[in-house]
């Protein structure tokens, strides 16, 4: 069985107004599918976009996109920030593990879906690269598959080989994916912050990290550390340095020993190099990956993700800027559960103390209308830059006393003032 290539603006002619449409996320969004299908917003309507986190900052620049294309969310990206915070988006709050129930039950139905893939090998098999997430239930349901290939697609091993008898059309392209370095945006406050986790962190421990600077500088500050295991949603390159140095290892854990398990990775071409047809990492469906009875199995699981802002009884606002919806549930609830159940396991939220505009993001109250993706009987460990805080069995006011002691040191007097008038003495 072969596949025949055709152009992008003559496979999209599938998509009809009022379809809705899976779109491949991360570094596999399918650019060169989108930017043929958005060529068409004079003929269409009422055409909506699913999809997890998307990349590429001017994708959706396109004007007037919002009369034939509404962005259902189901992970905010900053690309779609704006438009999902206005009339032409929404978002979906749901489990990173619970989005293939949205097609498997016809909740969320796929017209169409665009995914992104490696050429098919001489048996006729794709891989999804470095995104299998959400990417490999959204093809098994949907309607119709079109399949940006590309070159540069690097292949990987798991979940995400896809035989060309599931795909409906083919067109073919060779174009760097795009890159995102965590570790140039690690600042003194995320490096502290790395080694507070960091002592938190025993040898033979299975780690999840988040996206972002603090899970690369948590990595930064494991050089001293023994057999360390991988179970995450996602990671990306400050992992690199750990297996090349025998730290990681994944010796001791109790699904997959000896192998990186994922759902995606993002980050420099380094980073999808070494994932290229590597047995070392293997990319699995999501709704396993995040599963909380597969992350207690490991012990020692620790998962580190961070917040928005946390109030001083423990609730954390991960998703949002009080209503101003600014990413998503994501896995955070997920693997913060998980770890919480796993044997020595430890579920930690890590984040500075400060937001950029010098407001304390330890608060006595959450923003009005911000979501709680964590709640305080979840949170275990709250770490910054000023160090760490147990919650997990205290009550109200000492889970409050505790955060104080981490806020930055201009904000404490506040706190401590409306811990005093909230619980008193």
């Amino acid at each position: 069985m072969t596949q025949n290539y055709r152009l992008a603006s003559e496979e999209v002619e599938v998509v009809k107004s009022g379809d809705r449409v899976f779109v491949h996320g991360s570094a596999a969004t399918p650019t060169h599918l989108l930017k043929a299908l958005f060529a068409r917003k004079d003929t269409l309507r009422n055409v909506e976009l699913v999809s997890i986190t998307t990349l590429g900052k001017d994708l959706f620049d396109e004007p007037d996109l919002g009369k034939s294309f509404f962005i259902n969310s189901l992970f905010v990206s900053d690309n779609v920030r704006e438009i999902v915070n206005g009339s032409d988006g929404d978002y979906v709050p749901v489990f990173l593990s619970e989005i293939h129930l949205l097609f498997e039950k016809g909740i969320l139905p796929l017209d169409v879906a665009l995914v992104h893939v490696s050429p098919p090998d001489k048996h006729g098999f794709c891989s999804l690269g470095t995104s299998v997430d959400v990417a490999r239930t959204a093809i098994k349901h949907a309607k119709h598959v079109i399949a940006q290939v590309n070159k540069q697609m690097p292949r990987t091993h798991g979940d995400g080989i896809v035989h060309i008898s599931e795909i409906n059309a083919f067109v073919e392209v060779d174009e760097p994916l795009p890159e995102v370095s965590y570790q140039q945006k690690i600042t003194e406050e995320s490096l502290s912050i790395g080694r507070y986790c960091a002592e938190l962190i025993e040898d033979r421990s299975t780690l999840q990290l988040g996206i972002g600077a603090i899970p690369d500088a948590v990595l930064s500050c494991l050089h001293n550390h023994k057999d360390l295991g991988i179970h995450t949603e996602m990671f990306s390159d400050g992992v690199i340095p750990l297996v090349e140095k025998g730290i990681i290892t994944n010796k001791y854990k109790k699904k997959h020993p000896d192998k990186i398990v994922t759902g995606f990775a993002v980050g420099t071409k380094k980073l999808y190099n070494f994932i290229d047809d590597n047995p070392q990492v293997i990319f699995l469906d999501i709704a396993y990956v995040n599963d909380t009875k597969v992350i207690r199995a490991n012990p020692k699981a620790v998962a580190i993700n961070s917040a928005i802002e946390i109030d001083i009884t423990g609730q954390v606002c991960a998703d949002s800027i009080g209503t101003y919806q600014y990413s998503g549930i994501g896995g955070q609830m997920d693997f913060m559960r998980g770890a919480a159940l796993s044997y020595g396991g430890k579920p930690i939220i890590a984040l500075n103390s400060m937001s950029k505009n010098g407001e304390s993001k330890i608060v006595p109250f959450l923003k009005p209308g911000a979501g709680v993706v964590t709640t305080r009987g979840h949170v275990h460990y709250v770490v910054t830059e000023y160090g760490v805080a147990y919650l997990f069995g205290k009550n109200l006011k000492q889970r409050a006393l505790a955060l104080a002691n981490i806020a930055h040191p201009t904000h404490r007097e506040w706190l401590e003032k409306q811990i005093f008038e909230r619980f008193g003495k």
